[in-house]
């Protein structure tokens, strides 16, 4: 049975993904939904067990589908989910992020009273956390009850450290505690990150309780990454006497403070100005501490960011960086291409101290630090990074340098990067096509259309005939700001270089010819366009007949869509041109043409009447074409069957 039902799953799964992908318009999909499961003969077999095997795992990277199916299936007759869909669509819609789903169904298991196994429950609280809902993560872990202990140390401690990161710190103490009761294992993560906001302002003697309490329960956790984060906690609520103090007890109880946590101690005693406790905290570092493992940072950090505890990992790195402890090439690439999504200065930071060091970025981790550096619009901030790099020798080949030239043309830095193509052109390194095209398209999306005349004269100076994104960018451009003509040159160039033009091509060269009024060269274009592909022609036809209608040429544009078999394919075009028809009072040309159609396809005038009498209803000056869609309705024309 079991094999039959996986394999009914997965062909159901497939089918729905591609009627799926074939469905434009989203209020036709349950339509296809019905269509494709009554093809597949599977609505009588329709069974829990056949449900959760297809959104898990058929439909795990199809969240939107398996949501969709779970919804289709709840309003089948003599069905009922089960805990097993509830936790196969919990699982899709948590690895998805979509908490909102998550949480409306969890409503429902509530009001229902369905009883979810503790899996169900940790990939919820899981995608709480993960998307910032801490405090909803704490209320459903706090429904769990007996489960907690069956729901894997994981979640609980991301949990923990999440709620501990986010200032929950009376809930981290309650989950602690709940923990520890359950006889669940800590982790260095969750339990580093609750003592390191709890030494905020709690009890030592609390500290030292956890900490004797969890020395018997648990190993395997990093005692000195420990012992780093409880001092530095304390040091950052200017507890710093309390943190030295705190270092005896630590080593006497083998939680092994390193280097690190003494230079931490000292370090503030150094900002309040107590020079002689610092040299104090020193002297005990060279007799009693012992050098910071490098690769237990490097674990903990990446764990941190894995989490999305970039707070805590960019504190962390800091602190590392500032002693200047050694830090692996890998960690720092990760610290500064995630954390430059939130904070691009502290990125920086870590950047500076890895050049410090004589190292250099790898090519994606500048990619990362540069698109961040542009969300946040940091367009000096970027030019110093490209600054620093090529007095360091960074750029020694035509990759490097174009990623530079894409992201100073998407900051609006155009003569910067045009700068950088001459200096790729002197060394002999290119630049190659999609190089000339970053800075062409910036140069249009300035306005500098000079400037990118130039550059297309140069590019085939340079030996380059240009791709279609080159004759993409001018075209549109040009028939943009009027000059269809221009764009209408280029446009016979490209097929003079073998290139076939896309739909984007067409629609801008149409949409400029037409509202410059040239519909004979529009005309010209669009038959090129049937001659290439009458299925892209068709996608085309749209933007002709809105240019057209934009013009007030309907009859043409009525003739234009009646060269056409009338079918879904152009139904949106159909209309707009009745629309539009009504609009500018046409009522007899919009009548005629609905004729044309219902002589023609009846099924598609149906379709449309439905569309019209939707827009139409509270448009002035409709009642001709709405009263023709009544009778028509009502089968009172001549010749309706």
């Amino acid at each position: 049975m079991k094999s039959s039902v996986t394999e009914l799953a997965t062909r159901i799964s497939r089918a729905l993904i591609s009627a799926s992908d074939r469905t434009v318009p989203s209020r036709t999909w349950t339509a296809s939904l019905e269509q494709t499961l009554h093809r597949l003969n599977c609505r009588d077999l329709l069974t829990p067990q056949l449900v959760a095997h297809v959104i898990d795992p058929f439909l795990i990277s199809h969240h939107s589908l398996a949501l969709g199916f779970f919804n289709w299936a709840s309003q089948q007759p003599n069905f009922a989910h089960d805990p097993l869909t509830y936790r196969s669509i919990l699982k899709s819609l948590s690895a998805s992020g979509r908490f909102n789903a998550v949480e409306a169904l969890l409503k429902r298991v509530r009001a229902r009273k369905i009883g979810l196994d503790a899996s169900a429950y940790g990939h919820a609280i899981a995608c709480f956390v993960r998307n910032k809902r801490t405090h909803d993560g704490f209320l459903v872990f706090s429904e769990m009850g007996s489960l907690i202990g069956d729901v894997g140390p994981d979640v609980c401690n991301l949990l923990l450290a999440a709620l501990a990161s986010d200032g929950y710190i009376d809930n981290a103490r309650k989950v602690f505690d709940e923990l520890m009761q359950r006889g669940v294992r800590l982790t260095t993560l969750g339990l580093g990150v609750f003592l390191w906001k709890f030494c905020g302002n709690g009890e030592l003697s609390e500290v030292l309780s956890v900490l004797d309490e969890v020395r018997r329960r648990n190993l395997g956790i990093n005692g000195s990454v420990i012992a780093v984060l409880v001092v530095h906690g304390l040091c950052q609520a200017s507890r710093v006497s309390e943190a030295l103090w705190m270092l005896d007890e630590l080593r006497s109880r083998s939680w092994k403070p390193d280097f690190m946590a003494y230079r931490i101690i000292a370090e503030a005693f150094r900002e309040m100005g107590d020079v002689v406790e610092k040299e104090r905290v020193l002297k005990l570092k060279r007799k009693l501490g012992v050098a910071p493992r490098a690769n237990d940072y490097r674990e903990f950090l990446f764990t941190l960011i894995s989490e999305r505890l970039t707070k805590e990992a960019t504190e962390l790195g800091e602190v590392i960086i500032s002693g200047d402890f050694p830090l692996e090439d890998d960690i720092l690439n990760a610290l500064i291409g995630t954390i430059s999504a939130d904070d691009p200065q502290s990125a920086i930071a870590f950047f500076r101290f890895m050049i410090k060091k004589g190292k250099f970025p790898t090519l994606l981790t500048l990619s990362n630090l540069c698109r961040n550096l542009c969300k946040h619009n940091q367009t000096d901030v970027l030019m110093q990074v490209y600054q620093v790099l090529d007095s360091g020798g960074y750029f020694a080949d035509a990759e490097s340098y174009t990623v530079m030239v894409s992201f100073l043309c998407r900051a609006g830095r155009v003569r910067e990067a045009y700068g950088i193509l001459q200096v790729m052109k002197k060394k002999g390194l290119g630049p190659d096509v999609f190089g000339y095209n970053s800075v062409l398209e910036a140069c249009c999306r300035e306005d500098l259309m000079r400037p990118a005349k130039r550059l297309w004269d140069e590019m085939f100076s340079s030996g380059y005939s240009g791709d279609l994104r080159t004759y993409t960018i001018l075209i549109k451009k040009f028939s943009e700001i009027g000059q269809a003509e221009e764009a209408r040159r280029l446009f016979y160039h490209m097929l003079e270089k073998g290139l076939e033009p896309d739909s984007s091509i067409y629609r801008s060269l149409i949409e400029g010819l037409c509202q410059e009024a040239n519909f004979e060269a529009a005309f010209d274009i669009f038959e090129k366009c049937i001659e290439q592909d009458p299925t892209l022609a068709m996608s085309v036809l749209s933007a002709f007949v809105l240019g057209l209608c934009r013009k007030g040429d309907f009859v043409t544009a009525s003739k234009l869509l009646q060269r056409f078999h009338c079918d879904s394919g152009n139904l949106d075009s159909h209309v707009t041109f009745l629309k539009y028809l009504n609009d500018a009072d046409k009522a007899r040309l919009a009548l005629e043409h609905m004729k044309w159609i219902r002589e023609n396809s009846p099924l598609t005038m149906n379709r449309i009447s439905s569309e019209l009498v939707f827009l139409l209803s509270s448009a002035p000056e409709s009642e001709p074409i709405l009263n023709w869609l009544e009778r028509m309705q009502e089968k009172e024309l001549p010749g309706s069957q």
